[in-house]
């Protein structure tokens, strides 16, 4: 069904107002008329309904359709206006649509079908513009929700910028305070060490077997005491970017079977067995010794730690593209799959707790991780709980950064061509 409009007329002439609402009529469009015969009626009138079209048909010198328009608009009145005149100038007619004016209309062409065509002409022209308007509204006023979002969003981003700089202090201040106590317990830790092995000598004089066991437990505490306070030093190095590096050609096997040497004094004490499988054609790498050797230390150390009963194996391969693999298998008490992805995290730990039962600092694992990104390799862990634990290191062969200029145009092969000379 046809929606009904309503129509206002202002005539002051009431044979023309009844002509013009009769011509309405026949349009064959619902509506319902209202006349006002002057402007102030008008104004009241559409004050007080909402009207859908005016026609405005007051006989005036030309001049004064101008401030008739005026006047109306200025009441904020937005509905369409339509003039009806006798007569009106063309060089006018800009004037009047500038002004507000909706459409005009010669009395001359007055007919139904011209009055029904100019009347949905600016129904839609006003519908048009009430959805502009009111889509303008809305976009001012998502963009007031939007800038004051943004000044919320530029307040957050200062802050967290000042707290990011607090917390880079803090680091810088933390890092640098565990390189300065980390130093100064290397010096008395490296005495106990060297005087353990001092006593330990025949030079030192004969003792008996329960204070040999006694000064091995202290050698073997102070190497566990000395490579935790290491651990330190170079993670706190790793921090401030002051860590050293320096690769050089050396055989992985001997370093491994002399690793696995001296930790199997600590698994000697748990009665675990230390295995070696070594399956490497050839044992020459170009890399750090010491951070390799680091690398084993800590993941020995975490096996022993967490193994009661059993054995540990410790695997070295060669895999495809002269990548090498270290693997470190232990039958402890394994890790939740909950708990894996924190165990690299520094300083964390599964039990945090005053009175867990295996202890240490949790930086073991954040120390491998980094040396292992540091020499371009990957480590990764599978384990289950009560079964055990695999640690998988893969390093390059011959590491491609830090190297002497020399070492630089070397391909691989020539590298371990050379290496093999060497040694």
């Amino acid at each position: 069904m046809e929606q009904t409009l309503k129509i206002l007329v202002v005539d002051n002439d009431k044979i023309e107002c009844m002509a013009l609402c009769s011509i309405l009529k026949k349009t064959g469009i619902f509506m319902e008329i209202s006349e006002v015969d002057n402007l102030n009626s008008a104004i009241a009138a559409l004050t007080t309904t909402c009207y859908d079209c005016v026609f405005l048909n007051i006989p005036l010198p030309e001049e004064n359709y101008l401030t008739q328009i005026q006047t109306i608009r200025c009441s904020q009145i937005s509905v369409p206006l339509v003039i009806i005149a006798d007569k009106i100038e063309q060089n006018n007619n800009p004037n009047l649509i500038e002004t507000g004016v909706t459409e005009y209309l010669s009395k001359s062409r007055l007919s139904p079908e011209n009055l029904a065509q100019v009347l949905r002409y600016c129904i839609r022209l006003y519908h048009a513009q009430m959805q502009i308007a009111w889509t303008t509204e809305k976009l001012r006023e998502t963009n007031e929700i939007l800038n004051q979002q943004h000044q919320q969003l530029q307040g957050q981003k200062q802050l967290i910028e000042s707290q990011k700089l607090k917390l880079l202090e803090a680091s810088q201040l933390k890092s640098e305070f565990l390189a300065t106590i980390s130093h100064e317990l290397r010096t008395p830790m490296n005495a106990i060490i060297g005087f353990s092995q001092v006593l330990l000598r025949p030079l030192g004089g004969e003792i008996t077997q329960q204070q040999r066991d006694m000064l091995e437990r202290i050698l073997n505490s102070g190497k566990h005491l000395l490579r935790l306070v290491n651990d330190i030093l170079d993670f706190s190095h790793l921090e401030i970017g002051k860590f050293n590096f320096k690769p050089q050609i050396f055989n992985l096997s001997q370093l491994t079977y002399s690793t696995v040497t001296e930790m199997r004094s600590l698994a000697k004490e748990k009665k675990l067995s230390v295995l070696v499988h070594n399956h490497l054609q050839n044992p020459l790498v170009f890399n750090d010794p010491l951070r390799v050797q680091q690398i084993l230390n800590n993941l020995l150390s975490n096996a022993i730690k967490f193994t009661e009963s059993g054995y540990i194996w410790v695997e070295i391969e060669e895999l495809p593209e002269n990548q090498i693999i270290i693997a470190v298998r232990d039958t402890g008490i394994g890790i939740n799959t909950t708990d894996i992805n924190n165990i690299f995290e520094a300083f964390w730990q599964v039990d945090r707790t005053t009175t867990r039962k295996y202890f240490g600092i949790g930086l073991g694992l954040a120390m491998v991780e980094s040396l292992v990104q540091i020499m371009g390799g990957k480590i990764t862990v599978e384990s289950q709980p009560g079964k055990g634990s695999i640690f998988r290191v893969e390093l390059p062969r011959q590491i491609l950064h830090s190297l002497p200029q020399k070492m630089n145009s070397l391909s691989p092969v020539k590298m371990i061509h050379s290496c093999q000379k060497i040694s």
